[in-house]
């Protein structure tokens, strides 16, 4: 059965991030006559190479230089974002904001100027209100602000996304968004500056911390997806011709707490601290999110497959065949 993003030119924005990464990949296994335009920026040098990529240096930010860079592209996927960890985002709120806000509303005016019309937006589930249980799409609620630490985020990805609703609405652009959970896997930012909770975890884990710190409360509830589903869920969305516009919940599904994803990284790191402590005054995000994922399984028929566990092993395993030469 032929597949939309068969032979075709893929404009891959953020292609040397822990998103972009994962979506790469998949494309270069499971699609090989699919050419890929990528896209980096500044210390984020492409380091998978392949005769199907076509690498190129760009700042997202400027009008002139993503109207040159998705010039030719058939398809596009968003996965470019300025991102960080509790620390970086309680710091440096407005820059972490306004990053986002420019280069996701450059790139949509440049497919419209460039003609491209199938996109797929990765989204973020911080634009969900405090909620108790799984949410689904449909339970956001516009008149409530995001939780906590990602107020300001979270009305950007609310606002990118109606954006996209007005280019559907009034251009006929067929976009396709992803509100994400939690990535993570291999080739994710591992520097304790910038990095998320699993990978920061990791790192100190295999450096056998001790005493072994953990940022926040053992009962912080997340939804984390291993990033193979992640890319695999974004390569579906794309494909799924018949859909010209639809929002979908992309994790696992599945409520895990820090402290349980804890002990999964101490017990595949090797690592039996004499002490673990949880810092709670240290920067800290959510206190409690999950997703309803059931719209994609029954609309696109995805679901995450790898286990949290089996994910968090392969990724240690990554880290420890790499850290001496992953500069991020």
């Amino acid at each position: 059965m032929e597949r939309f993003l068969d032979k075709r030119i893929v404009f891959l924005a953020g292609a040397t991030g822990l998103a972009g990464t994962s979506i790469l990949t998949h494309i270069l296994k499971y699609y090989p006559e699919t050419k890929i335009r990528a896209t980096y920026y500044k210390h984020t040098k492409p380091f998978i190479k392949h005769k199907n990529i076509d690498y190129r240096y760009c700042d997202l930010k400027s009008e002139s230089d993503s109207r040159k860079i998705v010039k030719g592209c058939d398809c596009a996927i968003m996965a470019a974002a300025y991102t960080g960890g509790a620390g970086l985002v309680t710091a440096n709120p407005l820059d972490h904001i306004n990053e986002n806000m420019i280069l996701n509303l450059r790139l949509l005016q440049a497919f419209q100027f460039a003609g491209i019309k199938r996109i797929v937006y990765i989204g973020s589930a911080t634009l969900y209100q405090e909620f108790n249980g799984n949410i689904k799409e449909t339970d956001l609620d516009l008149n409530k602000d995001p939780e906590g630490a990602y107020k300001g985020f979270g009305w950007v990805v609310r606002f990118i996304e109606k954006f996209c609703a007005f280019l559907h609405s009034q251009y006929g652009s067929e976009i396709l968004i992803a509100r994400v959970s939690n990535i993570f896997g291999p080739y994710a930012k591992f520097d304790l500056k910038t990095s998320n909770f699993i990978p920061a975890l990791i790192r100190k884990a295999v450096d056998k911390q001790e005493p072994f710190e953990i940022w926040g409360s053992p009962d912080v509830t997340r939804d984390v997806i291993f990033s193979e589903d992640f890319a695999r869920a974004v390569i579906m969305m794309l494909d799924a011709q018949k859909l010209k516009f639809d929002i979908f919940n992309i994790g696992s599904g599945v409520r895990v707490t820090v402290g349980d994803i804890a002990k999964m990284i101490l017990k595949f790191s090797g690592h039996s601290p004499r002490e673990v402590r949880y810092s709670s005054d240290k920067p800290t995000t959510l206190k409690f999110r999950a997703l309803d994922c059931s719209k994609a399984k029954n609309v696109l028929g995805w679901q995450a497959e790898q286990s949290i566990e089996q994910g968090i092993e392969k990724t240690i395993k990554w880290w420890i065949e790499n850290k001496g030469r992953w500069q991020k």
